[in-house]
């Protein structure tokens, strides 16, 4: 009996260990998120987090790869962690917003 006790206690921490392994993978710190990861971390959409990157509202990058035409936004590591302590950035003057709507 104390055989097949042992071996329930293992298989469950084995399978714990299995979770954790998950989640710390999840959790991993990267040097560039996409907009969707991104949202997901600060709890937004992902058309909010592309609006405050069009607006300079974060920075943000565009990379070369991207869907059609267009080229994807990338946040860096320390925008996130900027956002998180500070919120998002001033709002840009009148002619930024001018050139975002041009550019669309």
């Amino acid at each position: 009996m104390v055989d097949t006790d042992s071996n329930t206690f293992v298989s469950r921490l084995e399978r714990i260990e299995s979770l954790l392994a998950e989640l710390a993978i999840g959790q991993q710190v990267r040097e560039w998120y996409s907009v969707a990861e991104f949202a997901r971390l600060v709890e937004r959409s992902a058309f909010t987090c592309r609006q405050w990157c069009r607006l300079g509202r974060i920075h943000a990058e565009k990379k070369n790869s991207g869907r059609g035409a267009y080229c994807a936004w990338v946040i860096p590591h320390a925008e996130l962690l900027r956002f998180r302590k500070e919120g998002l950035r001033p709002q840009q003057n009148n002619e930024r917003q001018s050139a975002v709507q041009a550019d669309r």
